[in-house]
């Protein structure tokens, strides 16, 4: 008899990333995984079985009930996976605001309380609810489950959470959620499985990606996080500000006369490295370019960068590890070595051979802080965490 199937969805705002997980008595064991780029056109599966890679193109259009791109793309797994075996879905939903303090179960209460949300993460959890919906459309027998980015960041303080507004703003909803919770939930389990002296210390985890922000953990539980409200806060991103003074939001619609859709567009698509350099969003590309543009946005990404581990320090009471994790922190050298270099003073030194070697332990023996370079799994949460609800489902799997 063959072993049930999982499948996740982990949404961005122009992107989703598909795994395909075994679950048996031990948990859920990665089996292949798949992404789409809808920023390209036509669109293509970029779908791994093991060692084998397939880019496939797809012949579905985007639709707003995205059924057809998800049926075509469910078809190509059928033909590398056994997807019949498929007995639940998990989907990383971005904002679950003050409801949801742990994963749940798909219901149509919850769907509601979900779609409610989308004011304050606009760009993601639009996609969420949409593959949500059309995987009910698709394959109506699945369980189906979420878990939330902003769970992991509810262990925060109302102090931490707050904004200096008037204190009906806060009971209205106004307040510090953070992000990237099932990254940092996963760098949590990492770090206490890999480095159990280190993970009831005062730790520092950076997630570097396309989206960037800090997380500030003690005993494995968030303290406080650079993002706030919304995806926009904190240090800058790939095409997103990082924080920014409110008035210059005011300056842009009063005597700019923007619209608040072209100011959207600006803080979250045109901003950040793309916007500092002129040149790309692209990380890598900006390392590679000689242009002073490019250097000035990667200085500023790594000055905002170690300004805002500085401040989570202070909420910590003190840093004993610094974790640098996803895309950019797990691959890029030169990026590490500029962080860690404005944060000298206060005792971080790495070993320049080990960061170049993108080594799990990067601090040099003399650092007074120690420096980890560890891989995150947010599809591996989110499938952990759609276990724990099939299971509690009544499911024996």
């Amino acid at each position: 008899m063959s072993s049930p199937l999982m499948l996740t969805f982990n949404a961005g705002s122009s992107s989703v990333k598909i795994g395909l997980f075994q679950v048996s008595a031990n948990g859920a064991t990665r089996t292949g995984q798949g992404t789409i780029d809808f920023r390209h056109t036509p669109l293509s599966l970029h779908l791994v079985n093991g060692d084998t890679v397939h880019d496939i193109a797809l012949r579905s259009a985007v639709t707003e009930d995205l059924h057809e791109v998800l049926d075509e793309t469910l078809n190509w797994f059928a033909i590398h996976f056994p997807i019949a075996d498929v007995v639940s879905v998990g989907h990383r939903v971005v904002h679950g605001g003050d409801t949801f303090s742990g994963p749940v179960a798909i219901t149509n209460e919850t769907l509601a309380t979900i779609e409610s949300l989308i004011p304050l993460a606009p760009l993601h959890q639009p996609q969420s609810v949409r593959l949500i919906r059309a995987v009910r459309h698709l394959r109506p027998h699945l369980v189906q489950s979420a878990s939330f980015d902003t769970a992991f960041h509810r262990t925060q303080t109302d102090l931490v959470r707050r904004f200096a507004l008037p204190r009906r703003f806060f009971d209205e909803g106004v307040k510090r959620y953070g992000f990237h919770g099932l990254s940092y939930r996963f760098i949590a389990e990492s770090l206490a499985r890999k480095f159990p002296q280190i993970a009831n210390r005062n730790v520092i985890a950076a997630h570097l990606g396309s989206g960037a922000s800090l997380c500030a953990m003690s005993s494995g539980a968030s303290r406080d996080t650079s993002m706030g409200f919304s995806t926009l806060d904190g240090i800058p991103m790939a095409t997103r500000c990082g924080a920014l003074d409110a008035g210059v939001v005011l300056y842009l619609l009063q005597q700019q006369g923007l619209s608040a859709a072209e100011i959207e567009k600006i803080l979250y698509e045109q901003s950040g490295l793309l916007g500092i350099s002129g040149l790309s969003a692209d990380s890598r590309e900006l390392s590679a370019s000689n242009q002073p543009e490019a250097r000035e946005a990667l200085d500023l990404f790594a000055f905002r960068i170690a300004g805002e581990a500085a401040r989570l320090a202070t909420t910590l009471g003190g840093l004993d590890c610094l974790i640098f994790t996803a895309g950019i922190g797990e691959h890029q050298p030169e990026v590490r070595a500029a962080i860690c270099e404005r944060l000298a003073w206060f005792g971080v030194e790495i070993d320049h051979r080990a960061n170049a070697d993108n080594a799990s332990v990067i601090s040099s023996e003399r650092s007074r802080i120690a420096v980890l370079v560890l891989e995150t799994d947010e599809e591996q949460i989110i499938a952990n965490e759609a276990l724990s609800i099939l299971r509690s489902e009544g499911e024996t799997v």
